[in-house]
């Protein structure tokens, strides 16, 4: 059930990626706050993650689950072999196949995977508010070891009448 990423699964990994992060996505609590930037929503902002994540190398660190020839679920795995630290950007299970050991399953295989490529230690990150991930992650062994604030302003461009200037 588990295999390796192929290029025509991206739009399908994009889709499970704008269904499972509506509620722990930093990009979606800046527009909840501040409103669409740049004309763009939250989801435009983390499908460009899932774009990076999938592109050349990165992709030899990407795993999905299928079943009956569908995928439901993904997780990703970049490696840094000068720092010896597997990093695991996304982890996503669709909401109807969830408490079934899927993410787990997912995430134990990238582990492996990490491990076969010579890494060390491996890091995930969560916001606060979601619940699931704070509990699932020290279930398979993860320590938290920080935590950290995002904040962001709004910026005003200046009025177009304005000369813009530049800082002295």
């Amino acid at each position: 059930m588990i295999r390796p990423y192929r290029p025509e699964d991206l739009e399908r990994l994009r889709h499970i990626t704008a269904v499972c992060f509506e509620g722990v996505s930093i990009d979606k609590n800046i527009e909840d706050r501040f409103g669409s930037i740049g004309g763009r929503d939250w989801r435009w902002r983390k499908l460009r993650h899932i774009d990076a994540d999938t592109a050349g190398e990165n992709a030899r660190g990407v795993f999905v689950w299928e079943e009956n020839g569908e995928t439901i679920a993904y997780v990703t795995g970049r490696i840094d072999r000068e720092s010896r630290i597997g990093w695991i950007p996304n982890l996503a299970v669709l909401p109807e196949f969830r408490s079934r050991g899927i993410a787990r399953s997912l995430l134990e295989h990238l582990l492996d995977w990490f491990t076969t490529q010579g890494m060390e230690a491996a890091k995930i990150e969560t916001l606060e508010q979601n619940a699931v991930g704070n509990h699932f992650y020290p279930s398979l062994g993860f320590e938290e070891v920080a935590r950290q604030v995002h904040f962001v302003k709004k910026l005003t461009p200046p009025p177009p009448s304005a000369p813009h200037q530049a800082p002295r």
